[in-house]
Protein backbone atom coordinates (compact mmCIF):
# COMPACT_ATOMS: atom_id res chain seq x y z
CA UNK A 1 0.00 0.00 0.00
CA UNK A 2 1.20 3.53 -0.81
CA UNK A 3 -0.45 6.40 1.08
CA UNK A 4 0.14 10.00 2.13
CA UNK A 5 1.56 10.64 5.59
CA UNK A 6 -1.00 13.41 6.05
CA UNK A 7 -3.68 10.69 6.12
CA UNK A 8 -2.27 9.37 9.42
CA UNK A 9 -4.03 10.56 12.57
CA UNK A 10 -2.15 13.21 14.48
CA UNK A 11 -0.35 11.64 17.45
CA UNK A 12 -0.75 8.07 16.15
CA UNK A 13 1.82 5.40 16.94
CA UNK A 14 2.35 3.02 14.02
CA UNK A 15 3.96 -0.39 14.33
CA UNK A 16 5.85 -2.71 11.99
CA UNK A 17 8.53 -5.36 12.12
CA UNK A 18 10.92 -3.06 10.27
CA UNK A 19 10.79 0.67 9.64
CA UNK A 20 12.91 1.91 6.74
CA UNK A 21 13.65 5.61 6.33
CA UNK A 22 14.26 6.66 2.73
CA UNK A 23 12.84 5.29 -0.54
CA UNK A 24 15.92 5.45 -2.74
CA UNK A 25 17.49 2.32 -4.26
CA UNK A 26 18.70 1.03 -0.88
CA UNK A 27 15.36 1.51 0.88
CA UNK A 28 13.25 0.16 -1.98
CA UNK A 29 15.47 -2.89 -2.54
CA UNK A 30 15.44 -3.69 1.18
CA UNK A 31 11.67 -3.21 1.48
CA UNK A 32 11.00 -5.55 -1.44
CA UNK A 33 13.37 -8.15 0.00
CA UNK A 34 11.92 -8.10 3.52
CA UNK A 35 8.30 -8.02 2.33
CA UNK A 36 9.00 -11.12 0.23
CA UNK A 37 10.31 -12.79 3.38
CA UNK A 38 6.98 -12.20 5.12
CA UNK A 39 7.83 -9.27 7.40
CA UNK A 40 5.71 -6.17 7.85
CA UNK A 41 7.69 -3.21 6.54
CA UNK A 42 6.90 0.49 6.85
CA UNK A 43 8.83 2.58 4.31
CA UNK A 44 8.92 6.31 5.11
CA UNK A 45 9.69 8.70 2.27
CA UNK A 46 9.98 12.44 2.75
CA UNK A 47 9.06 13.22 -0.86
CA UNK A 48 6.34 12.30 -3.28
CA UNK A 49 6.06 10.63 -6.68
CA UNK A 50 7.10 13.88 -8.37
CA UNK A 51 9.56 16.55 -7.31
CA UNK A 52 8.10 18.94 -4.75
CA UNK A 53 9.97 22.25 -4.29
CA UNK A 54 8.99 22.62 -0.62
CA UNK A 55 10.25 19.11 0.14
CA UNK A 56 13.40 19.52 -1.95
CA UNK A 57 14.24 22.69 0.00
CA UNK A 58 14.61 20.56 3.14
CA UNK A 59 17.96 19.47 1.68
CA UNK A 60 19.30 23.05 1.71
CA UNK A 61 22.47 23.68 3.68
CA UNK A 62 25.97 25.13 3.57
CA UNK A 63 29.23 24.11 1.96
CA UNK A 64 32.65 25.24 3.09
CA UNK A 65 33.77 25.79 -0.52
CA UNK A 66 31.20 25.71 -3.34
CA UNK A 67 34.02 25.33 -5.87
CA UNK A 68 34.84 21.98 -4.28
CA UNK A 69 31.33 20.74 -3.48
CA UNK A 70 27.85 21.51 -4.80
CA UNK A 71 25.25 22.86 -2.34
CA UNK A 72 23.55 19.99 -0.46
CA UNK A 73 20.21 20.48 -2.25
CA UNK A 74 21.81 19.99 -5.68
CA UNK A 75 22.21 16.63 -7.39
CA UNK A 76 20.12 14.91 -4.70
CA UNK A 77 16.43 14.22 -5.08
CA UNK A 78 14.17 14.16 -2.02
CA UNK A 79 11.37 12.13 -3.59
CA UNK A 80 10.16 8.58 -4.13
CA UNK A 81 13.00 6.77 -5.93
CA UNK A 82 15.63 9.12 -4.54
CA UNK A 83 18.43 10.15 -6.85
CA UNK A 84 17.75 7.24 -9.23
CA UNK A 85 15.21 9.68 -10.68
CA UNK A 86 18.16 11.57 -12.20
CA UNK A 87 21.11 9.10 -12.25
CA UNK A 88 23.01 8.04 -15.36
CA UNK A 89 22.64 4.32 -14.69
CA UNK A 90 26.31 3.32 -14.58
CA UNK A 91 26.67 -0.02 -12.74
CA UNK A 92 29.77 -1.92 -11.71
CA UNK A 93 30.75 -3.88 -8.60
CA UNK A 94 33.55 -2.95 -6.27
CA UNK A 95 36.79 -4.86 -6.79
CA UNK A 96 38.20 -7.41 -4.31
CA UNK A 97 41.07 -5.02 -3.52
CA UNK A 98 38.58 -2.41 -2.28
CA UNK A 99 37.68 -4.57 0.71
CA UNK A 100 41.29 -5.25 1.72
CA UNK A 101 43.38 -3.46 4.32
CA UNK A 102 46.01 -1.67 2.23
CA UNK A 103 49.04 -0.13 3.90
CA UNK A 104 49.06 2.72 1.37
CA UNK A 105 45.39 3.59 1.98
CA UNK A 106 44.90 4.89 5.55
CA UNK A 107 41.70 3.72 7.27
CA UNK A 108 41.15 1.04 4.60
CA UNK A 109 39.79 -2.45 5.19
CA UNK A 110 36.16 -3.54 5.37
CA UNK A 111 34.98 -5.92 8.12
CA UNK A 112 33.63 -8.13 5.33
CA UNK A 113 35.17 -9.39 2.10
CA UNK A 114 34.26 -9.19 -1.56
CA UNK A 115 33.14 -12.82 -1.37
CA UNK A 116 30.79 -11.99 1.51
CA UNK A 117 29.00 -9.52 -0.75
CA UNK A 118 29.29 -11.47 -4.00
CA UNK A 119 26.09 -13.58 -3.54
CA UNK A 120 23.99 -10.39 -3.46
CA UNK A 121 25.38 -8.72 -6.57
CA UNK A 122 23.36 -10.72 -9.15
CA UNK A 123 20.02 -9.66 -7.66
CA UNK A 124 21.30 -6.10 -7.30
CA UNK A 125 22.12 -6.21 -11.01
CA UNK A 126 18.60 -7.45 -11.76
CA UNK A 127 16.92 -4.77 -9.63
CA UNK A 128 18.99 -2.10 -11.39
CA UNK A 129 17.99 -3.66 -14.73
CA UNK A 130 21.61 -3.94 -15.81
CA UNK A 131 21.42 -7.52 -17.10
CA UNK A 132 23.58 -10.39 -15.94
CA UNK A 133 26.25 -10.00 -13.29
CA UNK A 134 29.06 -10.24 -15.82
CA UNK A 135 31.75 -7.56 -15.95
CA UNK A 136 34.50 -9.05 -18.13
CA UNK A 137 34.32 -8.37 -21.86
CA UNK A 138 35.10 -11.91 -22.97
CA UNK A 139 32.33 -13.32 -20.77
CA UNK A 140 29.68 -10.65 -21.38
CA UNK A 141 30.33 -9.98 -25.08
CA UNK A 142 31.73 -13.34 -26.21
CA UNK A 143 35.20 -14.79 -26.63
CA UNK A 144 35.53 -13.24 -30.11
CA UNK A 145 34.79 -9.69 -28.96
CA UNK A 146 37.37 -7.25 -30.28
CA UNK A 147 39.66 -5.60 -27.68
CA UNK A 148 39.41 -2.00 -26.57
CA UNK A 149 42.56 -1.15 -28.55
CA UNK A 150 43.86 -3.63 -31.12
CA UNK A 151 47.41 -4.66 -30.26
CA UNK A 152 47.35 -3.40 -26.65
CA UNK A 153 47.91 -6.37 -24.35
CA UNK A 154 49.33 -5.52 -20.94
CA UNK A 155 49.52 -7.45 -17.68
CA UNK A 156 49.88 -4.21 -15.72
CA UNK A 157 47.01 -2.29 -17.31
CA UNK A 158 43.80 -4.26 -17.89
CA UNK A 159 41.41 -3.27 -20.66
CA UNK A 160 38.77 -6.02 -20.54
CA UNK A 161 36.72 -4.70 -17.62
CA UNK A 162 33.20 -3.44 -18.34
CA UNK A 163 30.70 -0.95 -17.04
CA UNK A 164 27.05 -1.89 -17.52
CA UNK A 165 24.24 0.61 -17.78
CA UNK A 166 20.79 0.55 -16.30
CA UNK A 167 17.86 1.94 -18.35
CA UNK A 168 18.53 4.14 -16.21
CA UNK A 169 15.93 2.70 -13.87
CA UNK A 170 13.96 5.09 -11.70
CA UNK A 171 13.41 2.83 -8.67
CA UNK A 172 10.35 4.83 -7.65
CA UNK A 173 8.33 4.48 -10.84
CA UNK A 174 9.71 1.02 -11.63
CA UNK A 175 8.80 -0.59 -8.30
CA UNK A 176 5.83 1.50 -7.13
CA UNK A 177 3.22 -1.05 -8.23
CA UNK A 178 5.17 -3.95 -6.73
CA UNK A 179 5.40 -2.11 -3.42
CA UNK A 180 1.72 -1.16 -3.56
CA UNK A 181 0.71 -4.82 -4.00
CA UNK A 182 3.19 -6.41 -1.58
CA UNK A 183 1.13 -7.75 1.37
CA UNK A 184 3.65 -6.79 4.04
CA UNK A 185 4.76 -3.42 2.66
CA UNK A 186 3.33 -0.03 3.53
CA UNK A 187 4.77 3.17 2.02
CA UNK A 188 4.05 6.64 3.41
CA UNK A 189 4.89 9.64 1.24
CA UNK A 190 5.56 13.09 2.68
CA UNK A 191 6.80 11.45 5.88
CA UNK A 192 9.80 13.35 7.22
CA UNK A 193 11.83 11.69 9.96
CA UNK A 194 12.68 14.47 12.40
CA UNK A 195 14.08 12.48 15.34
CA UNK A 196 15.27 9.05 16.38
CA UNK A 197 14.16 8.46 19.98
CA UNK A 198 16.37 6.15 22.05
CA UNK A 199 15.58 4.24 25.18
CA UNK A 200 16.84 6.07 28.28
CA UNK A 201 19.90 3.80 28.45
CA UNK A 202 20.62 4.38 24.74
CA UNK A 203 20.88 0.67 23.95
CA UNK A 204 17.99 0.53 21.49
CA UNK A 205 15.76 2.77 19.43
CA UNK A 206 12.35 3.38 20.97
CA UNK A 207 10.60 5.21 18.13
CA UNK A 208 10.97 7.22 14.94
CA UNK A 209 9.33 10.64 15.07
CA UNK A 210 7.66 11.76 11.83
CA UNK A 211 6.46 15.22 10.79
CA UNK A 212 4.75 16.36 7.59
CA UNK A 213 5.08 19.79 6.03
CA UNK A 214 1.39 20.33 6.85
CA UNK A 215 2.19 19.88 10.56
CA UNK A 216 0.91 16.32 11.11
CA UNK A 217 3.00 14.41 13.70
CA UNK A 218 3.11 10.72 14.55
CA UNK A 219 5.63 8.07 15.57
CA UNK A 220 6.69 4.59 14.50
CA UNK A 221 7.72 1.73 16.77
CA UNK A 222 9.41 -1.25 15.15
CA UNK A 223 11.60 -4.17 16.02
CA UNK A 224 14.32 -2.82 13.73
CA UNK A 225 14.85 0.54 12.05
CA UNK A 226 17.01 1.13 8.96
CA UNK A 227 18.35 4.51 7.86
CA UNK A 228 18.46 4.45 4.05
CA UNK A 229 18.41 8.20 3.53
CA UNK A 230 21.68 8.68 1.64
CA UNK A 231 25.22 9.49 2.68
CA UNK A 232 24.48 13.05 3.79
CA UNK A 233 21.01 12.75 5.31
CA UNK A 234 21.90 9.65 7.32
CA UNK A 235 24.64 11.59 9.12
CA UNK A 236 22.26 14.50 9.64
CA UNK A 237 19.64 12.30 11.33
CA UNK A 238 22.18 10.61 13.58
CA UNK A 239 23.81 13.89 14.61
CA UNK A 240 20.49 15.69 15.17
CA UNK A 241 19.04 12.97 17.45
CA UNK A 242 20.52 14.17 20.75
CA UNK A 243 17.89 13.50 23.42
CA UNK A 244 19.91 10.68 25.05
CA UNK A 245 23.32 10.98 23.37
CA UNK A 246 24.33 14.68 23.37
CA UNK A 247 26.78 14.21 20.50
CA UNK A 248 24.26 12.30 18.40
CA UNK A 249 23.44 8.62 17.99
CA UNK A 250 26.46 6.39 17.37
CA UNK A 251 28.79 9.35 17.82
CA UNK A 252 30.53 8.62 21.11
CA UNK A 253 33.90 8.90 19.34
CA UNK A 254 33.07 11.77 16.97
CA UNK A 255 33.03 9.56 13.86
CA UNK A 256 29.55 10.27 12.45
CA UNK A 257 29.89 12.60 9.48
CA UNK A 258 33.66 12.16 9.22
CA UNK A 259 35.64 10.38 6.46
CA UNK A 260 33.30 11.86 3.88
CA UNK A 261 34.31 10.78 0.36
CA UNK A 262 33.17 11.24 -3.21
CA UNK A 263 35.45 10.50 -6.20
CA UNK A 264 38.37 12.23 -7.84
CA UNK A 265 37.47 12.66 -11.53
CA UNK A 266 38.27 14.70 -14.60
CA UNK A 267 39.41 14.67 -18.22
CA UNK A 268 43.17 14.54 -18.56
CA UNK A 269 45.83 14.50 -21.23
CA UNK A 270 45.90 13.39 -24.84
CA UNK A 271 46.00 9.78 -25.96
CA UNK A 272 47.07 9.30 -29.59
CA UNK A 273 46.47 5.79 -30.93
CA UNK A 274 48.32 4.50 -33.98
CA UNK A 275 46.61 2.67 -36.82
CA UNK A 276 43.11 2.87 -38.28
CA UNK A 277 40.15 4.06 -36.25
CA UNK A 278 38.45 0.67 -36.61
CA UNK A 279 41.07 -0.73 -34.18
CA UNK A 280 39.53 1.23 -31.29
CA UNK A 281 36.24 0.45 -29.52
CA UNK A 282 35.80 3.65 -27.53
CA UNK A 283 32.00 3.74 -27.43
CA UNK A 284 29.16 1.59 -26.14
CA UNK A 285 28.68 -2.05 -27.02
CA UNK A 286 25.53 -4.09 -26.54
CA UNK A 287 25.45 -7.47 -24.79
CA UNK A 288 23.27 -10.33 -26.13
CA UNK A 289 20.56 -9.40 -23.60
CA UNK A 290 20.52 -5.81 -24.88
CA UNK A 291 22.52 -4.01 -22.17
CA UNK A 292 24.80 -1.11 -23.05
CA UNK A 293 28.37 -1.70 -21.87
CA UNK A 294 31.62 0.19 -22.10
CA UNK A 295 35.28 -0.80 -21.68
CA UNK A 296 37.73 0.96 -19.39
CA UNK A 297 41.39 0.82 -18.41
CA UNK A 298 42.53 -0.15 -14.91
CA UNK A 299 45.86 -0.85 -13.24
CA UNK A 300 45.96 -4.48 -12.08
CA UNK A 301 45.47 -5.09 -8.35
CA UNK A 302 48.98 -6.49 -7.78
CA UNK A 303 50.45 -3.37 -9.39
CA UNK A 304 48.29 -1.16 -7.19
CA UNK A 305 49.73 -2.95 -4.16
CA UNK A 306 53.31 -2.83 -5.46
CA UNK A 307 53.20 0.86 -6.37
CA UNK A 308 50.91 2.04 -3.58
CA UNK A 309 48.17 3.31 -5.91
CA UNK A 310 44.57 4.09 -5.17
CA UNK A 311 42.00 2.26 -7.29
CA UNK A 312 41.33 4.21 -10.51
CA UNK A 313 39.82 3.60 -13.94
CA UNK A 314 40.17 5.52 -17.20
CA UNK A 315 37.77 5.79 -20.14
CA UNK A 316 38.50 7.05 -23.64
CA UNK A 317 36.87 10.47 -23.94
CA UNK A 318 36.56 13.34 -26.40
CA UNK A 319 38.20 16.76 -26.24
CA UNK A 320 37.19 19.51 -23.79
CA UNK A 321 33.73 20.73 -24.76
CA UNK A 322 34.28 24.42 -24.00
CA UNK A 323 37.18 24.76 -26.42
CA UNK A 324 35.68 25.49 -29.87
CA UNK A 325 38.97 24.39 -31.44
CA UNK A 326 37.56 20.85 -31.49
CA UNK A 327 35.44 21.96 -34.49
CA UNK A 328 32.67 19.55 -33.55
CA UNK A 329 29.16 20.79 -34.18
CA UNK A 330 27.83 18.24 -31.70
CA UNK A 331 30.09 19.36 -28.84
CA UNK A 332 29.44 23.03 -29.59
CA UNK A 333 25.70 22.34 -29.65
CA UNK A 334 25.93 20.72 -26.22
CA UNK A 335 27.89 23.66 -24.89
CA UNK A 336 25.36 26.16 -26.20
CA UNK A 337 22.48 24.14 -24.69
CA UNK A 338 24.15 23.59 -21.32
CA UNK A 339 21.65 25.75 -19.38
CA UNK A 340 18.86 23.42 -20.49
CA UNK A 341 20.62 20.43 -18.90
CA UNK A 342 20.37 19.33 -15.26
CA UNK A 343 22.50 21.13 -12.67
CA UNK A 344 25.42 18.73 -12.25
CA UNK A 345 25.83 17.84 -15.93
CA UNK A 346 25.30 21.44 -17.01
CA UNK A 347 28.02 22.55 -14.59
CA UNK A 348 30.42 20.15 -16.27
CA UNK A 349 29.55 21.51 -19.69
CA UNK A 350 30.66 24.92 -18.41
CA UNK A 351 34.00 23.21 -17.75
CA UNK A 352 34.97 25.84 -15.22
CA UNK A 353 35.60 28.48 -17.89
CA UNK A 354 33.85 31.76 -18.61
CA UNK A 355 32.64 31.88 -22.20
CA UNK A 356 33.40 35.01 -24.23
CA UNK A 357 31.41 36.47 -27.15
CA UNK A 358 34.20 35.30 -29.45
CA UNK A 359 34.00 31.71 -28.17
CA UNK A 360 30.21 31.74 -28.53
CA UNK A 361 30.63 32.85 -32.14
CA UNK A 362 33.11 30.04 -32.83
CA UNK A 363 30.76 27.48 -31.27
CA UNK A 364 27.92 28.74 -33.49
CA UNK A 365 30.24 28.49 -36.47
CA UNK A 366 31.04 24.87 -35.56
CA UNK A 367 27.35 24.00 -35.54
CA UNK A 368 26.79 25.75 -38.87
CA UNK A 369 29.85 24.15 -40.47
CA UNK A 370 29.06 20.61 -39.29
CA UNK A 371 25.38 20.19 -40.17
CA UNK A 372 25.45 16.55 -41.24
CA UNK A 373 27.10 15.22 -38.08
CA UNK A 374 24.97 17.51 -35.92
CA UNK A 375 21.75 16.37 -37.61
CA UNK A 376 22.79 12.71 -37.39
CA UNK A 377 23.59 13.11 -33.70
CA UNK A 378 20.24 14.77 -32.98
CA UNK A 379 18.38 12.00 -34.82
CA UNK A 380 20.32 9.34 -32.93
CA UNK A 381 19.74 11.11 -29.61
CA UNK A 382 16.02 11.42 -30.25
CA UNK A 383 15.63 7.78 -31.27
CA UNK A 384 18.07 6.06 -28.91
CA UNK A 385 17.87 8.40 -25.90
CA UNK A 386 14.82 10.65 -25.70
CA UNK A 387 12.26 8.14 -26.97
CA UNK A 388 13.90 4.88 -25.88
CA UNK A 389 12.98 2.97 -22.72
CA UNK A 390 16.59 1.75 -22.39
CA UNK A 391 18.47 4.94 -23.11
CA UNK A 392 21.80 5.39 -24.85
CA UNK A 393 23.96 6.27 -21.83
CA UNK A 394 25.86 9.38 -22.91
CA UNK A 395 27.34 11.39 -25.75
CA UNK A 396 29.71 9.36 -27.93
CA UNK A 397 31.27 10.97 -31.00
CA UNK A 398 32.46 9.29 -34.15
CA UNK A 399 36.16 8.52 -33.93
CA UNK A 400 37.78 10.43 -36.77
CA UNK A 401 41.34 10.93 -35.53
CA UNK A 402 42.21 8.28 -32.89
CA UNK A 403 42.92 11.13 -30.47
CA UNK A 404 41.24 11.09 -27.08
CA UNK A 405 41.47 12.51 -23.61
CA UNK A 406 41.25 10.13 -20.64
CA UNK A 407 38.24 10.42 -18.36
CA UNK A 408 39.70 9.47 -14.98
CA UNK A 409 37.54 8.23 -12.11
CA UNK A 410 39.40 7.36 -8.95
CA UNK A 411 39.17 6.41 -5.33
CA UNK A 412 39.49 9.17 -2.75
CA UNK A 413 41.47 8.38 0.38
CA UNK A 414 39.33 8.56 3.54
CA UNK A 415 40.40 11.30 5.92
CA UNK A 416 38.77 12.43 9.16
CA UNK A 417 38.99 16.14 8.27
CA UNK A 418 36.60 15.67 5.35
CA UNK A 419 33.24 15.75 7.05
CA UNK A 420 29.66 16.91 7.36
CA UNK A 421 28.36 18.62 10.50
CA UNK A 422 25.22 20.42 11.63
CA UNK A 423 24.93 24.16 11.08
CA UNK A 424 23.16 26.71 13.27
CA UNK A 425 20.39 27.13 10.71
CA UNK A 426 17.26 24.97 10.64
CA UNK A 427 14.86 23.91 7.91
CA UNK A 428 11.08 24.37 7.75
CA UNK A 429 10.61 21.41 10.13
CA UNK A 430 13.10 22.71 12.71
CA UNK A 431 15.81 20.20 11.74
CA UNK A 432 19.39 21.52 11.80
CA UNK A 433 20.76 21.96 8.30
CA UNK A 434 23.99 20.38 7.12
CA UNK A 435 27.35 22.00 6.61
CA UNK A 436 29.56 20.11 4.15
CA UNK A 437 33.33 20.44 4.35
CA UNK A 438 34.58 18.05 1.66
CA UNK A 439 38.35 17.80 1.42
CA UNK A 440 40.75 15.92 -0.79
CA UNK A 441 44.38 15.03 -0.16
CA UNK A 442 47.54 15.78 -2.18
CA UNK A 443 48.02 12.00 -2.06
CA UNK A 444 44.86 11.62 -4.16
CA UNK A 445 46.42 13.73 -6.92
CA UNK A 446 49.82 12.05 -6.62
CA UNK A 447 48.26 8.60 -6.92
CA UNK A 448 46.41 9.71 -10.05
CA UNK A 449 49.67 11.06 -11.49
CA UNK A 450 51.49 7.79 -10.92
CA UNK A 451 48.54 5.87 -12.38
CA UNK A 452 48.80 7.99 -15.53
CA UNK A 453 52.53 7.27 -15.63
CA UNK A 454 51.83 3.53 -15.58
CA UNK A 455 49.34 3.92 -18.42
CA UNK A 456 51.83 6.01 -20.42
CA UNK A 457 54.59 3.43 -19.88
CA UNK A 458 52.41 0.53 -21.01
CA UNK A 459 51.13 2.38 -24.07
CA UNK A 460 54.71 3.24 -25.06
CA UNK A 461 55.88 -0.37 -24.57
CA UNK A 462 53.04 -1.67 -26.71
CA UNK A 463 53.90 0.67 -29.56
CA UNK A 464 50.22 1.24 -30.31
CA UNK A 465 49.64 4.55 -28.54
CA UNK A 466 51.17 7.55 -26.81
CA UNK A 467 49.77 9.28 -23.72
CA UNK A 468 50.83 12.84 -22.89
CA UNK A 469 49.61 14.92 -19.96
CA UNK A 470 50.81 17.96 -18.05
CA UNK A 471 51.65 17.17 -14.39
CA UNK A 472 51.55 20.90 -13.63
CA UNK A 473 47.85 21.18 -14.49
CA UNK A 474 46.78 17.73 -13.27
CA UNK A 475 45.33 18.93 -9.95
CA UNK A 476 43.39 21.66 -11.72
CA UNK A 477 42.07 19.20 -14.31
CA UNK A 478 40.93 16.72 -11.66
CA UNK A 479 39.42 19.30 -9.31
CA UNK A 480 37.83 21.49 -11.99
CA UNK A 481 34.41 20.44 -10.68
CA UNK A 482 35.37 19.42 -7.15
CA UNK A 483 33.71 16.38 -5.60
CA UNK A 484 32.30 14.20 -8.35
CA UNK A 485 28.53 13.96 -8.78
CA UNK A 486 26.19 12.59 -6.16
CA UNK A 487 28.49 9.96 -4.67
CA UNK A 488 28.16 10.62 -0.92
CA UNK A 489 30.24 8.00 0.86
CA UNK A 490 31.62 7.08 4.29
CA UNK A 491 29.76 9.31 6.77
CA UNK A 492 28.64 6.35 8.92
CA UNK A 493 31.48 4.02 8.07
CA UNK A 494 31.59 0.30 8.73
CA UNK A 495 34.22 -1.32 10.95
CA UNK A 496 34.91 -3.59 13.87
CA UNK A 497 36.19 -0.86 16.22
CA UNK A 498 33.58 1.61 17.56
CA UNK A 499 36.33 4.19 18.04
CA UNK A 500 36.85 4.49 14.27
CA UNK A 501 33.50 3.39 12.81
CA UNK A 502 29.75 3.84 13.27
CA UNK A 503 28.31 0.47 12.22
CA UNK A 504 29.54 -3.11 12.34
CA UNK A 505 29.81 -5.68 9.54
CA UNK A 506 26.03 -6.21 9.73
CA UNK A 507 25.41 -2.45 9.25
CA UNK A 508 24.14 -2.19 12.84
CA UNK A 509 25.02 0.98 14.74
CA UNK A 510 27.55 -0.22 17.33
CA UNK A 511 25.80 1.21 20.37
CA UNK A 512 22.16 0.64 19.31
CA UNK A 513 20.96 -2.94 18.99
CA UNK A 514 18.03 -2.35 16.63
CA UNK A 515 19.27 0.53 14.45
CA UNK A 516 20.88 -0.15 11.07
CA UNK A 517 22.21 1.88 8.14
CA UNK A 518 21.81 0.97 4.47
CA UNK A 519 23.59 2.79 1.68
CA UNK A 520 26.96 4.24 0.74
CA UNK A 521 27.24 6.04 4.11
CA UNK A 522 28.67 2.80 5.54
CA UNK A 523 31.38 2.28 2.90
CA UNK A 524 34.84 2.53 4.55
CA UNK A 525 36.47 3.25 1.17
CA UNK A 526 35.08 4.60 -2.09
CA UNK A 527 36.61 2.34 -4.80
CA UNK A 528 36.84 3.42 -8.42
CA UNK A 529 33.22 2.39 -8.94
CA UNK A 530 29.99 4.34 -8.78
CA UNK A 531 28.35 3.27 -5.49
CA UNK A 532 24.79 2.36 -6.56
CA UNK A 533 25.21 -1.32 -7.43
CA UNK A 534 27.22 -2.04 -4.29
CA UNK A 535 24.85 -0.20 -1.96
CA UNK A 536 21.95 -2.24 -3.37
CA UNK A 537 23.90 -5.48 -2.85
CA UNK A 538 24.79 -4.45 0.70
CA UNK A 539 21.13 -3.63 1.39
CA UNK A 540 20.12 -7.11 0.23
CA UNK A 541 22.75 -8.58 2.55
CA UNK A 542 21.23 -6.51 5.36
CA UNK A 543 17.83 -8.00 4.46
CA UNK A 544 19.27 -11.46 4.99
CA UNK A 545 20.77 -10.38 8.32
CA UNK A 546 17.49 -8.89 9.56
CA UNK A 547 15.50 -11.95 8.50
CA UNK A 548 17.82 -14.17 10.52
CA UNK A 549 17.59 -11.95 13.59
CA UNK A 550 13.89 -11.24 13.48
CA UNK A 551 12.94 -14.73 12.42
CA UNK A 552 14.20 -16.09 15.73
CA UNK A 553 11.83 -13.81 17.62
CA UNK A 554 11.43 -16.12 20.62
CA UNK A 555 15.12 -16.22 21.50
CA UNK A 556 15.76 -14.25 24.68
CA UNK A 557 18.78 -12.42 23.30
CA UNK A 558 16.89 -11.25 20.24
CA UNK A 559 13.90 -10.16 22.31
CA UNK A 560 16.19 -8.07 24.49
CA UNK A 561 17.80 -6.35 21.48
CA UNK A 562 14.59 -5.69 19.58
CA UNK A 563 11.95 -5.16 22.28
Amino acid sequence: MIAQADSIQNGARLQADICIIGAGPAGIALTLDLAERGFSVLLLESGFMKEDPATQSLYAGEVADEHLHSPPDKYRQRRFGGSTTIWGGRCMPFDPIDFETRSHVPHSGWPLSYHDLLPYYPRANALAEAGRFSYQAEEALGANAAPLIQGFNSQRVLSNGLERFSCPTDFGSRYARQLALAPGARVLLGANCTALQLRPDGSALRSVEVTTLAGRRFSVASRATVLAAGGLETARLLLASRDVSPAGIGNFHDVVGRYYMCHIAGNVGRLTINGPTRNVRHGYEVTPEGIYCRRRLAVAADEQHRLGLSNTVARLHFARITDPAHRSGVLSGLFLARRLISYEYGKRLNDGNKATPASYARHLLNVAADPLDTAAFLAHWLRRRSLAERKFPSVILRNRTNRFSLEMHGEQLPQAQSRVTLSDKVDALGMPQLKVDWRYSPVDIESMRRTLDVLAEEFALSGVARLDYDPETLEQDLLRFGAYGGHHIGTARMGSDPRTSVVNADCQVHSVGNLFVAGSAVFPTSSQANPTLTLIALSLRLGHTLSQRLGNRHAAAIEEAFA
